[in-house]
Parts: structure tokens; sequence; C-alpha cells
């Protein structure tokens, strides 16, 4: 099979918990490239929050806010904000069970709160710096969420209609955060849109991940692989199993499907 497009996401796939790649993830996506794969990130973060990486890998083509936006190489795909009551129905279940929440725009990261601790503990994982807090004026504009400081048996509060369902995040230190999912506006549904965009098969097409955000996507591919580190429940929607973050698992799954191979090098400056 000669694959066309390889889409990655970012924390435990790309990204070790202390926020590093190996090497081997660095080398694995350059031949990738090298290999004729175009290479997408597809990430639940913000798309303003995600360019330092993009450029030390060399990729320019994204996946963000779990499928509300998506960019090939400088042509918009998919920009889906949601409706705007029902994040107002969100925020105010939040307000009503003190959860707090962050919804996305294009620009910035809206807090429902700025000085709750667990808010300043996610900011810090996935190193958010383009914070405000939360007006009704920017409701209209909100492409994803992640509700914040909640137990899993409160998740389903959020699910206030037959498109929403609550994802846990899977990065240590952050499973109290559950993404807003819409089962019409997600990674797959980013990555079919992308594929007839750019006329290529799914059968030609791979995908690594490792949480609950990861499903949809995992299965509009082709070639879906769990990292060895994902979510428990991820390994049913996926055609495979590779190594973890922190052992070459992209590289391991690439060399697996015969994309790239132990002899082969990374051509300098590429």
């Amino acid at each position: 099979m000669s694959y066309k497009v390889l889409f990655l996401d970012i924390d435990g796939t790309i990204l070790k918990p202390d926020h590093t790649y190996t090497e081997s993830t660095k080398t694995a996506i350059e031949l990738a490239k090298q290999n004729g794969l175009e290479v997408f990130i597809a990430t639940g973060r913000p798309y303003i929050e995600i360019q330092d990486l993009a450029e030390e890998l060399a990729i320019d083509s994204f996946i963000a806010y779990n499928g509300g936006y998506a960019i090939y190489q400088e042509q918009e795909v998919v920009n889906e904000p949601m409706d705007r009551a029902i994040v107002k129905e969100f925020i105010d279940i939040a307000k009503e069970h003190n959860h707090e929440i962050v919804l996305y725009t294009k620009e910035k990261n809206y807090f429902t709160a700025m000085d709750h601790p667990f808010v300043k503990k996610f900011n810090e994982i996935f190193q958010l710096r383009q914070n405000a807090l939360f007006t009704d004026e920017v409701a209209d504009q909100i492409i994803g969420a992640t509700v914040l400081n909640i137990k899993p048996e409160d998740a389903s509060l959020y699910e206030v209609e037959e498109n929403i369902r609550m994802s846990q995040v899977n990065v240590e230190g952050a499973t109290k955060a559950f993404d807003i999912i819409r089962k019409n506006v997600n990674k797959g549904e980013a990555v079919s849109k992308i594929l007839h965009r750019i006329g290529i098969p799914k059968e030609q097409a791979i995908a690594f991940g490792d949480g609950m955000n990861d499903c949809e996507m995992l299965q509009a591919v082709g070639e879906g692989f769990a990292m060895d580190n994902a979510h428990p429940e991820l390994f049913t929607y996926a055609k495979h199993r590779t190594t973890s973050v922190s052992d070459s698992g992209i590289y391991n799954g690439l060399k697996k499907l015969g994309v790239i191979n132990k002899q082969e090098k990374a051509k300098p400056n590429s």
C-alpha cells in the first residue's frame, strides 16, 4: 500500500508528559514527509497554541479544537463554531455545579475563572498563553470547549443533546478535565473532509492517537494506531497498537507499515 497522509495527535502521541518529544518521533515525521506523506497535527489544543511545535516539526497543516477547525496548507477546510445557545447552557451547568470551562476561539482561550487552582494547573500542563476571561460577546465564536475541575460521574451533565459526548483528557494531572465533543464535528469528521478535499482514499491515510477524542479519527483512516499509553477504551477503535509515546510509538508504527525502515536516515535540514 502506498500511503499519502499522516494525522498525529499531540499530547501522549507526539509529546511526552514533560512536553518534549523523542528524537525518533521527529525523525519519523521527517522521514514520512520525505517519503511523500502529507503530515497533519490533529489535536484538541487551540490552533493559536500549537504554532511553535508545528514550526519545530515543519508541519503546516492542522486539525485543532478536536475537529472544529482545520487548515490544509494555509487553506481553511473546516470552521465550525458551536451554537451560541448551547455555549450558554454549558456555562450555566458549570456555574450550578462549581465547574470551570475554557472556551476556545481562533484568537483566545476564554475561561470562566482564571484564579482557580485547577485552571492554573491546566494552563501550565498545556502551556496555554492566549488567555482571557469569558464574556457573552464571544459566545458565537466558540469552536471548542473543555470542562475543568469535574468528576467523571458529572461529565454526563453536559450531554444536553444527542450530538454531544464527553471525552476525558488523557494527560497526567489533567484527568479532571473533559473535552466537549460534537458527534458531527470531531477529528474524524475533519479527517474525512480533508481526505475528500485532497482526493485521497481513507485506505491511504494513517493516524496515531491516545485519547478518546481520537476514536473517530482512528476509524476515519485505513491505518489507525493507538499508543501503548492510550486510554484503555481507545484500543477498541484502533486497527493497530504501537509502543508508547516515550518508546518511539510513531516511529515503530510507521516502520510496521513499511512507510520507513531502519536503514533510512532523515536528510539534513529537511
